[in-house]
């Protein structure tokens, strides 16, 4: 199996197709990258900015590029010695425009008797034999818009299919005939009979485990295997599959066992499943680790406090993620508990609002699922006994909690719980198929808006209730990384971020100065406190406010966008469904004043100074340790630079590789820039850390912990990889407050001597500590190599 060193995630648009990305390819072996990973190339909804709304998988999307696209791109990759990562979607396809995708339409046009009716989830019973399309209006007789033109019928943009012989009639005569009833969109949250991805209507889930489907949806994909196109495959949301172990196998046996990578969640130290036929996570997990090692544990006592007084209450992560996810079971995902609740009724009827029961046992679930297999001699291999267990633990703890919230109804959980323990039973597969979908929409989509004492800690994979991590443990987790998941992707940033990596970065340092961040705080409350409504909605604006202090300067454009999509999925005040005009105008004005007010802007400005400086030193700290650390260190697309991106669509936007090109290239010739605005040192650290490890794999394969001594032994994060050391500057603000490094040394690993690929400067080392304010006198980090080492071309 070909495994990558490194890998530089590029977004495949229609605005940057994969002949785009081909001309970069230069670029990103320059920069020191290993492998090209693409975002989703399969012929996706025309217009589709992301490529995840899949609506052919037997074709390589045109308006990316096509097939001829990939070529190029793969040839040029490997013209480079690069790999190719390809994202690719098993679990769904995207049903928007049905007209574009060939499997639903049959659906719609065929019913039951569809070629592909086995491919989607759908419970015809419950549909009266039709399956139920959400895409009606709010008026009262909104039918009577149905009209047919050439042989279809038009809702409005909307055009279906006529089964042939129903075609007589008026529109709405024709419409009571066909496999597919139209509905309102409001009734899509509890009415409907197909699986979806999360609660996107437009996304309709497929059944990947049925054979047939597998291959049909996945020929193209092993075309580009067995044409050498691509050497290795990230698998979207594997939780949304019947079995992941099992699609795993298959696909393993399909690839040749080529190198694999899942797009799972873990919830704090929940290990991945030894048995899935994988290399790793794309390393949120990772993330998450990082981010918090560079964390002040000091300053969450006065965040906490200025959280509570703005909010009125103590926020508790864990009732407050319970109310959430109850809140999405009972409302966005209705519809799949009561699908989970038909079936525990045709299994055992004497269970009573066994959906009450179901809802509370997905609220509490601890993960974001189980995988309980059949077992052996039903088709499907038996858990390994540790995964077994936890499975199992999994299911008693929701179980125990559910019980605590809710002992009115004490029997129905008992008796639910003892279905869902049996995975031949099809609604224990659908509940590990549903739990997933709670968690992501409860907490990452919901709670993570609402919990915002430091937004930098709400981001995927991450529990915001762990505030910070120490050096020690840091490593301890980082070691069994080493040990266990070697090949696992390492990220800071993704398209699924909240927030890019230099904004946590920054935001970071709020931590360190949390008594300043409170006045800042009470001084915008009186400055902005006509816009009464968005005040009173405390959690929200203190997400708004790291939002514009984390991300400046930060257009108003972009952060109007960011300011809807957040209170939005927060729903404290506004939401999706039914969007308070009256809150958003005030708080669209509130962002107003920001940019107007000269006097409110000053004081925004006067904060990210005062985070800036300190937010560089993070960000240069957490782009080495991600890239030089155990795992496969993965840079999203055009963070080489400063990148301070929001939540997506905003951490989609086109990437000046011009400007990238042209830094790099000073770099190559001898410049050794400085920490400032430019971000050309963050362009050198990459780099020189992408290039050390692609060339010199050697010096990365171990992992041990190395400790400074000295007043400001605190501040230091250091490893040896195996030859390459890694040294970081954590915590810069309170250094800087006890005067710098001092005495401080650190004593590294016994060679003639070191060299700092970052400034080619000379160490000695041995038993002669080296002194921190000697080592770091030019960067906040270190990147160090035996002076006897092979030779290096470190520009």
């Amino acid at each position: 199996m070909r495994t990558p060193k490194s890998t530089y995630r590029l977004q495949i648009s229609p605005r940057f197709t994969l002949q785009h990305a081909a001309d970069h390819v230069d670029y990103l072996s320059n920069l020191g990258a290993d492998w090209a990973y693409l975002s989703p190339v399969l012929q996706s909804e025309r217009g589709s900015d992301h490529g995840y709304d899949v609506t052919d998988h037997s074709l390589t999307d045109e308006q990316r590029g096509g097939p001829e696209g990939l070529k190029v791109l793969s040839d040029t990759a490997h013209q480079h010695a690069m790999g190719v990562l390809v994202d690719i979607v098993p679990n769904h396809v995207g049903v928007a425009s049905p007209a574009q995708s060939k499997w639903w339409w049959d659906l719609l046009l065929r019913g039951q008797e569809s070629a592909y009716a086995l491919a989607f989830d759908v419970d015809w019973d419950f549909g009266n034999g039709r399956v139920r399309v959400p895409i009606l209006g709010d008026g009262p007789d909104e039918l009577a818009a149905l009209t047919i033109s050439d042989g279809l019928l038009h809702y409005y943009d909307h055009v279906l299919p006529i089964a042939e012989g129903t075609g007589s009639g008026t529109a709405q005569q024709v419409h009571e005939r066909q496999h597919y009833e139209l509905v309102s969109w409001r009734r899509a949250d509890a009415e409907l009979n197909y699986r979806r991805f999360f609660a996107v209507s437009t996304l309709a889930g497929i059944r990947v485990e049925v054979p047939a489907v597998f291959a049909e949806s996945h020929a193209e994909i092993l075309r580009w295997v067995h044409s050498e196109l691509a050497d290795g495959l990230r698998i979207d949301h594997p939780d949304g599959l019947y079995d992941p172990a099992a699609y795993l196998d298959e696909l393993a046996a399909a690839t040749g066992g080529m190198y694999v990578l899942v797009e799972k969640i873990l919830e704090g130290e929940e290990p991945l499943p030894t048995d899935w036929k994988c290399a790793g996570t794309t390393g949120y997990d990772v993330l998450a680790l990082i981010d918090r090692v560079f964390v002040d544990e000091a300053g969450e006592a006065e965040l906490t406090r200025v959280d509570r007084e703005l909010r009125g209450a103590e926020a508790d992560w864990k009732t407050l993620i319970h109310q959430t996810k109850r809140g999405i079971a009972d409302g966005i995902l209705r519809s799949e508990v009561v699908r989970l609740a038909r079936l525990v009724q045709a299994h055992s009827p004497s269970i009573a609002d066994p959906a009450d029961a179901l809802a509370e046992l997905l609220t509490c679930f601890p993960v974001y699922r189980s995988y309980l297999t059949q077992p052996a001699g039903s088709g499907a291999p038996r858990r390994k006994t540790a995964d077994a267990a936890r499975d199992g633990a999994d299911l008693q703890c929701a179980l125990d909690l559910a019980l605590l919230y809710r002992p009115d109804i004490a029997d129905a959980l008992h008796a639910v719980a003892s279905l869902l323990a049996d995975p031949t039973l099809e609604v224990s597969r659908r509940f590990q198929q549903t739990s997933g979908m709670v968690m992501a929409k409860g907490v990452e989509d919901t709670a993570f808006y609402q919990f915002t004492r430091l937004t930098s800690l709400t981001e995927v994979g991450a529990d915001p209730d762990e505030f910070s991590i120490d050096v020690a443990d840091f490593h301890r987790r980082q070691a069994n990384r080493h040990a266990e998941w070697p090949a696992s992707m390492v990220t800071l940033s993704t398209h699924d971020t909240k927030r890019s990596e230099d904004v946590r970065a920054r935001l970071n340092v709020l931590a360190e100065i949390p008594e300043q961040w409170s006045a800042a705080v009470s001084t915008w409350r009186q400055q902005l406190a006509d816009f009464d409504l968005v005040m009173a909605d405390g959690p929200l604006v203190n997400l708004l406010w790291q939002a514009v202090v984390g991300a400046w300067p930060i257009s108003r454009e972009r952060m109007h966008a960011y300011a809807e999509k957040a209170s939005r999925e927060a729903g404290n005040s506004t939401n999706w469904w039914h969007p308070n005009e009256a809150f958003e105008d005030q708080m669209h004005g509130m962002l107003d004043a920001i940019f107007d007010d000269l006097a409110v802007r000053r004081t925004f400005e006067e904060v990210v100074e005062k985070l800036t400086a300190p937010g560089w030193s993070n960000s240069l700290a957490a782009k080495l340790v991600s890239i030089t650390g155990p795992g496969v260190p993965d840079v999203y697309q055009g963070t080489e630079l400063w990148d301070y991106s929001l939540v997506d669509p905003d951490n989609r936007r086109l990437v000046d590789y011009d400007q990238r090109r042209a830094l790099l290239a000073k770099i190559n010739d001898g410049f050794v820039p400085a920490v400032d605005q430019s971000g050309a040192a963050k362009m050198l650290v990459t780099a020189s850390a992408l290039r050390l490890r692609r060339d010199s794999p050697e010096l990365f394969n171990s992992y041990q912990p190395l400790y400074a001594s000295g007043s400001a032994a605190k501040h230091v994060l250091a490893f040896d990889r195996g030859g390459a050391v890694t040294v970081a500057t954590r915590l810069p603000v309170g250094l800087q407050g006890a005067g710098g490094w001092h005495e401080s040394v650190l004593a590294l690993p016994e060679a003639d001597g070191y060299l700092d690929v970052l400034t080619n400067r000379f160490f000695t080392a041995g038993v002669v500590p080296v002194p921190l304010s000697d080592l770091l006198a030019q960067y906040p980090v270190a990147l160090l190599i035996p002076a006897e080492g092979p030779a290096l071309d470190v520009a």
